[in-house]
């Protein structure tokens, strides 16, 4: 799987949205190896979006389109900076339940010192996740431009999230979080979309 991460500050996230059904009406029916999107604004004004590919040449070929060119270029009118982009097929994707129900979605960016050893940690099907936090519906980890990640986390909803988030977790799992802290290059952002918008094929 490939993903490429878009990010940036937008003033009005309604017309954004717009853009965004816009293409999956228009473009999506003439790309190839398109999987699905999350996106969706922060309380901030960030957009940050993760579409995903089934291959980097996929992404490519969608890209070379004169069809993309064209909404893009709308596209980045609606942006107030300069819109990042991370691209990757370091991905890993978890689903215990269904990323399409959710109605809450935080992503998390930071940077790590060992990249292999996070990814080993995330991935450890030992830990069970489901039974402790049966609140997240699915995961996608991104790891981009050397040592940096994104990770987008599906909920329920808001409210279980946060109470989820009080729970203590099992020894197995603390002992991992510790490990991940200690891995961790200052602090991670968090981003917190509070009404996603989930796209895939059909």
């Amino acid at each position: 799987m490939f993903v490429q991460v878009i990010q940036g500050q937008v003033a009005d996230a309604a017309r954004m949205r717009a853009q965004l059904d816009k293409w999956v009406a228009e473009v999506a029916p003439g790309s190839t190896g398109w999987l699905g999107s999350t996106a969706g604004v922060s309380d901030d004004g960030t957009l940050v979006a993760l579409a995903r590919f089934e291959s980097e040449a996929a992404a490519q070929h969608n890209s070379d389109r004169p069809e993309q060119t064209a909404w893009w270029t709308e596209t980045a009118e609606l942006f107030s900076d300069e819109p990042q982009f991370h691209n990757s097929s370091a991905v890993d994707v978890d689903t215990p339940g269904d990323p399409s129900r959710a109605g809450f979605v935080q992503v998390m960016q930071g940077r790590t010192t060992n990249p292999d050893r996070a990814r080993e940690l995330m991935s450890d099907d030992s830990f069970d996740w489901a039974s402790f936090r049966p609140d997240i519906l699915g995961s996608v980890s991104v790891e981009h431009d050397g040592d940096a990640w994104t990770m987008a986390l599906y909920f329920t909803s808001e409210e279980e999230a946060r109470e989820g988030e009080k729970k203590e977790p099992p020894e197995e799992i603390a002992e991992m979080m510790k490990e991940m802290d200690t891995l961790s290059v200052g602090e991670p952002v968090y981003l917190d979309i509070r009404e996603p918008w989930l796209y895939a094929p059909g």
